[in-house]
């Protein structure tokens, strides 16, 4: 049972992956001082990313998790949520309203795939 990690630091790993499932970190966007539509874009591109550097890609997605600093923003958030899954491929999914780590974030992401067959 081999376990592979991806862009490792001291406190967290980028990308895990065992036994066929990839596990990203939280995934923010990539300026945080944008709007709930450009955060939930740029921080899904981020994603996108990640999933292909692991050997995956949205249409293996297994779990989601999204926090969002206001659950106001919930609306605008899944607008460009929906545009982003693939027709048939919604993993399961949560979305909570949660302080994230840094105040100007406004959404942030954890996501566990499956490796392509």
């Amino acid at each position: 049972m081999s376990i592979i990690r991806m862009d490792t630091g001291a406190r967290m790993s980028s990308i895990v992956i065992h036994q066929g499932t990839v596990y990203l970190c939280g995934q923010v966007a990539k300026d945080k001082l944008t709007d709930i539509r450009t955060q939930t874009q740029t921080m899904l591109e981020e994603v996108d990313t990640l999933l292909s550097q692991a050997g995956s890609s949205r249409e293996h997605l297994l779990s989601c998790t999204i926090y969002l600093k206001n659950m106001a923003d919930y609306d605008a958030m899944n607008e460009v949520w929906d545009a982003w899954v693939p027709k048939g491929h919604a993993p399961a999914r949560a979305c909570v309203e949660a302080a994230i780590a840094e105040p100007e974030y406004l959404v942030e992401i954890s996501v566990v795939a499956a490796l392509r067959a």
